[in-house]
């Protein structure tokens, strides 16, 4: 219980060191627009599916009625909480993007096609399960969880190739990788540590979709974590940084000349 509560406050104060490194440099040059429109996505999904898992007593009795052995609800108020406020912050990011220096940084055009038919894909599924019996609001909920798991498995790679490309970390907050890895890593030991007092790894391999995710996310934050400590130190002030990549952008035709 005690790793549990410290992951959940890991993660949840993951968020405004981000948030902070916008703010004082009044830009959000190094930041990738794609990372923060995957994460929007992703915790909208991840909202609905626990505000309905949660508050909506016909999916609470559907899903009674299909797991009808288990004692616990598979979403608490803390879930629901932590969504919101992920929601939220995530927002004021989205507000930084738009009031902030940007340089020539933009969404990229297949996070706009991929995140368009994750929205055409749950509007149809909605309609479907509106007009017809074939789909349950139960599995119409679990479609939701389904974009936040495809969301989760690419959402942090813009941002590493981006830091890549400028061979800088500068603009993207290591405090939020550092905290996002406390909970991973924790929420992980957690569910080994319930599987061995519990004698039994179904806390694990029951759930491997959590436990999968949990571990992609931990082996991104190693990445960024090397990327900003050992690949690329920040030995060059903020705006020589800056230059280097989109001179080097320029000559290479990836983004427009500034007017």
């Amino acid at each position: 219980m005690v790793i549990g509560w410290i992951y959940f406050v890991a993660w949840s104060i993951s968020f405004y060191p981000q948030v902070y490194v916008n703010w004082s440099r009044k830009s959000v040059i190094g930041l990738n627009f794609d990372f923060v429109c995957y994460n929007l996505l992703g915790f909208i999904a991840y909202g609905v599916f626990n505000i309905g898992m949660f508050w909506i007593p016909k999916i609470k009795s559907e899903y009674q009625a299909k797991h009808p052995n288990e004692d616990e609800d598979p979403v608490e108020l803390n879930d629901v909480c932590f969504t919101l406020h992920a929601i939220l912050l995530t927002l004021i990011t989205a507000i930084q993007i738009l009031i902030y220096e940007r340089g020539n940084q933009v969404v990229s055009k297949l996070c706009k096609i991929l995140i368009s038919i994750s929205c055409v894909f749950v509007f149809i599924a909605l309609m479907i399960t509106l007009f017809t019996d074939k789909i349950s609001w139960l599995d119409y909920l679990y479609y939701f969880s389904y974009v936040k798991i495809g969301v989760t498995l690419i959402k942090y790679i813009p941002q590493a190739y981006m830091n890549f490309r400028r061979k800088s970390t500068i603009g993207w907050s290591i405090g939020n990788v550092l905290l996002d890895f406390t909970g991973g890593s924790l929420s992980i030991v957690q569910m080994i540590i319930l599987s061995y007092n519990n004698d039994s790894w179904e806390a694990i391999f029951g759930d491997l979709t959590k436990f999968g995710l949990g571990l992609i996310s931990v082996l991104f934050d190693i990445l960024f974590i090397i990327q900003h400590y050992l690949l690329y130190p920040q030995k060059k002030r903020d705006h020589e940084c800056i230059q280097d990549y989109e001179d080097d952008a320029q000559k290479n035709g990836k983004i427009a000349a500034p007017t």
